[in-house]
């Protein structure tokens, strides 16, 4: 009997206040639940990460705050530390954005989009976009989006589908309402 080689989900995420930290402890949760067998993950701030951690991976999550409407230094820092050491080897590869803006956060969005489009990489998922005030219910998106995340990579390749106009995910013949 073969084994499935384990996924390497990695989180890279700028928390440098509480909320982001429940944002980021929500996204883990959803990962690593109880249903998910075959996902290592691991989390690493920006400013530890390197290109071998991109290269290790098989999907990534990316967590910043907008900061002057823009993501933060220490993810822009990770980008031009890694940008060239992944470019070739991981085109291609499953990603998915958490932004949490005081405003709208559009050019958070804007310049992302515009580094994941050089790298090629494929977002799985709409970009979770929590904006304004504080509200709870970011952590009920941050945890589903986790799990929806590390549950595709389980099932082989996160991919989108369109099913009764809501994006779902597929993982074991079961299907997933993508938030």
């Amino acid at each position: 009997m073969t084994t499935a080689a384990r996924k390497h989900l990695l989180i890279i995420a700028h928390v440098p206040s509480p909320n982001l930290q429940r944002m980021l402890d929500a996204i883990v949760r959803g990962a690593q639940h109880t249903d998910i067998d075959n996902v290592d993950v691991r989390v690493v701030k920006p400013l530890e990460a390197g290109p071998d951690d991109a290269l290790a991976a098989d999907a990534i999550i990316l967590m910043t705050p907008e900061n002057l409407a823009y993501m933060s230094g220490a993810l822009k820092d990770w980008f031009d530390r890694s940008y060239y050491g992944v470019l070739e080897e991981k085109q291609g590869l499953a990603c998915a954005l958490v932004i949490r803006a005081g405003q709208d956060g559009t050019g958070t969005l804007r310049a992302l989009n515009t580094i994941l489009t050089g790298l090629r990489w494929q977002q799985v998922q709409e970009p979770l976009l929590c904006k304004g005030t504080w509200d709870d219910a970011f952590l009920e998106q941050c945890e589903e989006l986790g799990m929806s995340i590390a549950a595709g990579l389980e099932a082989g390749t996160p991919r989108r589908i369109r099913i009764c106009d809501s994006d779902v995910l597929i993982r074991r013949g079961c299907v997933y309402r993508v938030m």
